[in-house]
């Protein structure tokens, strides 16, 4: 088995995971710097609970893009300058949420591409194996299937879900055979379950084996350290829990691993000279801009950076903190109707922002969900199971309603 790089845990001052101070200014409700019904003013009605599929934008988001917008209409790129500017600061962004230096962060597409970047630009060896999670997200399956049938690969699969302990059957399964990356979601989809990235780090360490990890369930919602936790590359797509637009996402690799990857996306903008357009001879940047290969999405860049802006600003523990309540609170309640089941985890340490439950008919179940939609209960029907996804801005009553919705319709049923 080869010997992968190693990753150096990540040296700041006091904790680990130390953010950008918050902004000041008046405090606001659950310890926020600013009125979440200002930043989130959804239409009267709405209990927004499907942040975990594609989340409202903030209005610093919205008036972002849409005064770049105007911007492009009356001036064209007269401030392009001005742009790049704030590309960078989305760089910055994204850095301190994954714990990395901007430097490290690649601006994608989305999850699938970023996932696709390493699975097809790996010196993979036939008969060299992936570990992945059998009953993931198809962004994070479908890729590594599509991956080993390309390159000869071994591929084992474990259904982390219902694992009682999913670390420990994924570390088993490294052991099985020569492996060469394990691939996992930070937070299961469809029920929530959070893993220890921090023991499957050190246990990839110990074997010299590649962490990949999908981290869309979780970045922006949950502290991240991808250099404490030895996690050698993550991407999460923009749309989800950081509150941006879709087709903008983050991409971390980390060094040592990015340039020795081959590349198979190429143009002007990823050459160690992208301002110098009569160059004839160029080598691919050293940095993770080197997986971008064309022009950025500068509409999606404005509104993206204001949205990670804002989560900075609220600080990553106190967004947490406001989650794990929000989703606890709901686990709580829920669990009191009868007739209904949560497949989320009970361990409140296995606990992320989603809380899955379902009643005891696949009928029934698809029933509920429809009529919460109906009522304005925005949620999800996801592997069998309703998924409510509440974000740090969700206020009790919206919990309350959506709760005595579920309540009301299984009462009445």
């Amino acid at each position: 088995m080869r010997a992968e790089p190693r990753v150096a845990p990540l040296r700041v001052q006091g904790q680990a995971r130390r953010l950008p101070a918050m902004a000041s200014g008046r405090a606001g409700e659950d310890g926020l710097p600013f009125d979440p019904a200002a930043e989130f003013p959804l239409d009267a009605g709405i209990v927004y609970l499907d942040h975990a599929a594609v989340a409202p934008l903030p209005r610093r988001a919205a008036e972002a893009a849409c005064a770049f917008a105007r911007e492009a209409m009356r001036r064209g790129a007269a401030r392009y300058e001005a742009w790049l500017e704030t590309e960078a600061r989305l760089r910055r962004h994204a850095a301190a949420l994954f714990c990395c230096a901007p430097e490290d962060v690649a601006l994608v597409k989305n999850t699938s591409e970023g996932l696709s970047l390493l699975a097809f630009g790996l010196d993979w060896r036939a008969g060299e194996a992936i570990v992945h999670c059998e009953d993931d997200f198809p962004s994070n399956r479908i890729v590594w299937e599509a991956a080993a049938e390309r390159f000869g690969l071994a591929r084992r699969a474990v259904a982390v879900s219902r694992e009682p302990d999913p670390e420990g059957a994924l570390i088993a399964a490294m052991e099985a055979g020569p492996t060469r990356l394990l691939a996992v979601s930070s937070v299961h989809y469809a029920t929530g379950l959070r893993l220890d990235l921090a023991r499957l780090g050190a246990a990839c360490a110990e074997r010299g084996v590649l962490l990949c990890v999908d981290a869309i369930q979780s970045l922006g919602a949950l502290g991240m350290d991808v250099r404490a936790w030895g996690i050698h590359w993550a991407v999460a797509d923009g749309h989800k829990w950081l509150l941006g637009p879709e087709g903008c996402g983050l991409l971390y690799a980390a060094p040592g691993l990015r340039e020795r990857l081959s590349l198979f996306q190429y143009g002007w903008h990823m050459t160690d000279r992208p301002g110098d357009f009569e160059a004839h001879a160029w080598h691919p940047r050293p940095d993770a801009a080197r997986f971008e290969p064309g022009s950025p999405n500068l509409l999606g860049i404005h509104a993206l950076e204001a949205s990670l802006a804002l989560l900075l600003e609220a600080g990553i523990p106190t967004v947490e903190r406001n989650i794990i309540k929000n989703a606890s609170y709901l686990f709580e309640e829920l669990s009191k109707i009868e007739g209904v089941t949560l497949a989320s985890p009970a361990d409140p340490a296995r606990r992320s922002g989603i809380v899955s439950f379902r009643l005891a008919t696949s009928g029934a179940t698809r029933a509920l969900h429809e009529n919460l939609r109906e009522h304005g209960v925005i949620c999800a029907h996801r592997a069998g199971n309703i998924r409510f996804s509440p974000h740090f801005y969700t206020h009790r009553e919206a919990l309350d309603r959506a709760v005595a919705q579920v309540r009301g319709w299984v009462l009445g049923a």
